[in-house]
């Protein structure tokens, strides 16, 4: 114990010094439930506190540091033991890979384990070096978290190690609050010259499947009518989407929009203002995306591959991401019909069942039970 008899929490929150990804939603989700426990005082570290500061807000119980490195083996490996030392840290959560200087009880949460079943997305050094340093990371903490159920009997699978409790993701509040679609058309035409429009949320990486959207809004001549918005940050490459649009003629081109490196605002904003969402991504450790398009009762296809086949109330907006046919089908269905009443079912199916509360009383309960 070390401030005032309260448990002190290190968190690892270099992910917000960059784009949007699972990671990030993940701490941000988990955390501003858990700073409500004021018997946890808990220290988040990034390169930037004063952006941390801004999105879980000013706390009694939070305190905001700087990491001296940029670095991932400094910070990992100097600045991150030198911080639990000085603040008598309790915990350290980490996401994935953990410091190799254990100077307290580490949490941590390997989201998923896709680049040993699915190798062709990663290169062969990230593979062997992640297999390592997962496991490693997995064995030397006392609180192993994963997200999904299909990751949990990956890990078991692989490592070898059935001690993992599951802190789903869940979906944040302002994904369900109400709104006028027309307004948000407008703003979107306003500031982005966007007006009917389909929209996926991910990062770009061959595992994504971008070309899939692509093929499809060429097949079915989606560009007479609507621009297609890919929203993400750059990963890896994907040769097989670059291959399709490079034959593109200049008028086509125009129609599709990429947009990188916005905030949750303006991201929110361009999902409530799109006629579609469409996440095709072969695999994932969860995949929150297309929840949070559902929540915001936008018309939504998701892939039922890996971690997805969970969210079985897609039901008939389910779909083959390696069945070009099958997706076209479903995307002309939710452009042209009237699908509305579905998606008010199923968003509130996903408010019911992924809550950040839950998770957060989860691992509130490990922590104390590790005491």
């Amino acid at each position: 114990m070390s401030i005032k008899n309260t448990t002190s929490i290190f968190v690892d929150c270099h992910v917000f010094d960059s784009g949007f990804q699972g990671t990030r939603t993940y701490i941000k989700g988990l955390y501003s439930e858990l700073i409500k426990k004021k018997d946890l005082h808990f220290f988040l570290v990034s390169s930037n506190p004063d952006h941390l500061e801004s999105i879980f807000g000013n706390h009694s119980n939070v305190t905001y540091l700087k990491y001296k490195y940029h670095n991932k083996i400094l910070r990992l490996s100097i600045d991150i033991p030198q911080i639990i030392k000085k603040n008598k840290i309790d915990f350290a959560h980490f996401q994935y890979i953990v410091s190799p200087i254990k100077r307290c009880k580490y949490i941590v949460t390997t989201h998923d384990l896709l680049f040993i079943d699915f190798p062709e997305y990663f290169t062969f050094l990230s593979r062997i070096v992640n297999t390592f340093l997962y496991k490693l990371s997995a064995k030397g903490s006392e609180i192993k978290l994963t997200v999904s159920e299909y990751s949990k009997q990956k890990i078991q699978q692989h490592f070898a190690l059935s001690n993992y409790e599951i802190t789903p993701n869940a979906i944040q509040d302002v994904f369900f609050e109400e709104y006028d679609k027309e307004l948000m058309k407008t703003e979107v035409a306003e500031k982005f010259s966007l007006k009917n429009y389909i929209i996926y949320v991910s990062r770009w990486e061959p595992r994504k499947n971008h070309q899939m959207v692509l093929k499809a809004f060429l097949d079915l001549k989606l560009y007479k009518k609507y621009k297609l918005l890919f929203l993400g940050n750059d990963t890896l490459p994907n040769q097989h989407y670059d291959k399709v649009f490079n034959k593109l003629n200049s008028e086509i081109k125009n129609q599709i929009v990429s947009l990188k490196n916005t905030d949750l605002k303006t991201m929110l904003l361009l999902l409530r203002g799109a006629d579609a969402s469409v996440y095709p991504s072969l695999a994932e450790g969860f995949g929150i995306p297309p929840l949070e398009s559902v929540a915001a009762k936008v018309p939504t296809l998701c892939s039922n591959k890996t971690a997805m086949s969970d969210f079985t109330f897609f039901k008939d907006y389910y779909f083959d991401p390696y069945n070009q046919d099958e997706f076209n089908q479903k995307l002309q269905k939710i452009l042209t019909q009237k699908v509305a009443l579905d998606f008010e079912i199923m968003a509130q199916n996903i408010k019911e069942k992924y809550r950040w509360q839950k998770s957060a009383d989860i691992l509130y309960n490990l922590i104390k039970q590790n005491q």
